[in-house]
């Protein structure tokens, strides 16, 4: 674990006491598991965007294929 000092402004800080104190953990220990939760899921998210786009473009058909139409598309 590494220490860090951060500067919060009152709302913030309270804020923070008070979710902090809701599950039962230190503002510490809270504020850090929300950054691993944000880190995590930016990670996860530009990981998947980065594979979508490396798939590359797709054809939906030929031009004699007609187009779906919306219930087709939605599976209704």
């Amino acid at each position: 674990m590494r220490n860090v000092t951060i500067s919060l402004d009152e709302e913030t800080a309270r804020w923070a006491r008070i979710e902090a104190a809701c599950h039962d953990m230190s503002v510490s220990r809270f504020v850090g598991k929300v950054l691993r939760e944000r880190m995590t899921t930016s990670d996860d998210f530009e990981r998947a965007r980065q594979s979508y786009l490396n798939r590359g473009a797709a054809p939906l058909g030929t031009r004699d294929d007609p187009l779906p139409g919306r219930d087709e598309i939605h599976r209704r």
